[in-house]
């Protein structure tokens, strides 16, 4: 019985779909190997990064109890993040503090940033004082406000941080490849500060349960609700998160 030959064009065929299926499966060999090491360093830093902020806290436990042994006190490093909320002011805002609040990304009533605490930045911060409530975040804030309502600039658009390789992506290459890299450097305000928080779209939050405590056009210190509240602007970010 006769052979019945291919065409030598079905022959050409077949061996370059072969030789595509096995480049697909090798490549996609390689990626699962190379997702499966890149799990492996997310696991690893955040654990170190859980190590870290544990080590640091009862440093200054520590430090604290040694300072009321001795008698004497101690006194925390000053910080060096801020995180701040428009709380008032849409119209009739005069020019200048206006260009600040736009300088601060600050453009709607409610947006809330974090701000790296410099000369330059306690300043700025002076001159719109009136219109915002800020204070020093802890990791906890940090670490709810861009879970719940992180989102990134990415050509322009808002996009939500649902996924790890959105924010390699983008910060990548400052080393930054997932969500808690990037609460790190926040939190940590790292060497890579400007490009993660510039990455941050700036966060929408609502109302505060319960509305504000009292006139908006009062300082906090005098019962008001603008201004400086220090550690106690964690408990009004929990309200309006």
């Amino acid at each position: 019985m006769a052979t019945t030959l291919k065409p030598e064009t079905q022959v050409k065929k077949s061996k370059a779909y072969e030789k595509t299926a096995e480049q697909r499966a090798t490549e996609k060999a390689a990626r699962k190997a190379a997702n499966k090491e890149k799990r492996q360093i997310i696991f690893d830093r955040t654990a170190k990064y859980v190590k870290e902020y544990a080590e640091a806290e009862r440093a200054v436990i520590d430090a604290k109890r040694e300072a009321k042994a001795n008698g004497s006190y101690y006194v925390e490093a000053q910080p060096k993040l801020v995180f701040i909320v428009r709380i008032k002011g849409i119209s009739k805002i005069a020019p200048k503090p206006r260009k600040v609040l736009q300088l601060l990304r600050l453009t709607q009533i409610n947006a809330g940033v974090f701000v790296r605490i410099t000369k330059a930045t306690s300043e700025l911060i002076k001159l719109v004082e009136p219109y915002i409530a800020y204070g020093y975040p802890n990791l906890a804030t940090i670490r709810k406000l861009i879970y719940k309502r992180g989102y990134g600039k990415i050509n322009k658009q808002r996009i939500p941080l649902s996924e790890n390789s959105i924010i390699e992506a983008n910060l990548g290459k400052y080393g930054i490849l997932s969500i808690e890299d990037l609460i790190h450097e926040i939190y940590t305000v790292g060497p890579n500060f400007k490009q993660a928080n510039n990455f941050l779209w700036p966060f929408h939050l609502s109302n505060p349960n319960g509305g504000f405590r009292a006139r908006k056009f009062n300082h906090f210190i005098q019962g008001g609700d603008y201004g400086n509240r220090e550690e106690n602007i964690n408990s009004l970010v929990k309200k309006m998160n």
